[in-house]
């Protein structure tokens, strides 16, 4: 390793809560999401019309994400997540307002924070924690700050847009803060479930012709005892 250390600040932990919407949204919707390679630094965080959703969290650093959909936007990802589980389109909300559409989007909201922490926790080692996320229909904006002294603050905004170029928003705030890698260390490996329960799967499903394996062995054993005479 070359005798510069590696560093990670605000904007690099901002670009693995970037990488983390894309790659949620994208699995559940099957269809492309992308950001902007361009951020806004911003000087505070709002909720925004029509649909929009906070999460604070806290531990090796904290801070608050904001997301803000239009409706057409929150519709997208909704009826498209829906639709590819399955579900009946005439079963499918048509309006934002629907506790269904709040209820969906909060939970992919979740997943992306979750998918989130654990990147926090397999590249820079360290944990933070969240609170259950909430998406709010809204018709005007409103501000939000974290109720917590934060040292030297850090806010950004950054530009998604969906498979039919409707367009959201991801504002975060952060500490200021920089990580600084002192020596070589292994990164963990990302626990994946369903990697693991399709090998637990094979595994079982490869038993059975293990056992039919064994048993033929064993007859090929016998029979060539019998021609040696034993």
């Amino acid at each position: 390793m070359s005798s510069r250390k590696n560093h990670l600040s605000t904007d690099g932990i901002l670009l693995m809560l970037c990488n983390s919407v894309v790659k949620v949204l994208t699995s559940a919707m099957d269809t492309e999401v992308a950001f902007s390679p361009m951020i806004q630094k911003i000087n505070r965080t709002c909720l925004k019309p029509d649909i929009a959703c906070f999460v604070l969290f806290e531990g090796g650093f904290s801070g608050l994400v904001v997301s803000n959909f239009s409706a057409a936007a929150a519709l997208e990802i909704y009826q498209t997540y829906l639709l590819r589980m399955g579900i009946p389109e005439a079963e499918l909300a048509t309006q934002h307002t629907s506790d269904e559409v709040g209820n969906v989007m909060g939970e992919l909201m979740n997943q992306i924070i979750g998918d989130f922490t654990s990147r926090v926790g397999e590249e820079l080692l360290t944990s933070i924690s969240q609170n259950q996320p909430k998406m709010l229909v809204i018709n005007k904006e409103v501000m939000v700050s974290i109720n917590t002294n934060l040292d030297r603050p850090q806010t950004r905004r950054v530009t998604f847009k969906t498979a039919r170029n409707n367009i959201f928003y991801l504002e975060f705030a952060v500490d200021r803060t920089e990580f600084v890698q002192l020596q070589d260390f292994t990164r963990q490996d990302e626990i994946n479930p369903d990697k693991i329960i399709a090998e637990t799967e094979s595994s079982r499903e490869s038993t059975p012709q293990r056992a039919v394996l064994n048993q033929d062995l064993e007859q090929l054993n016998s029979e060539l005892l019998e021609k040696l005479g034993f």
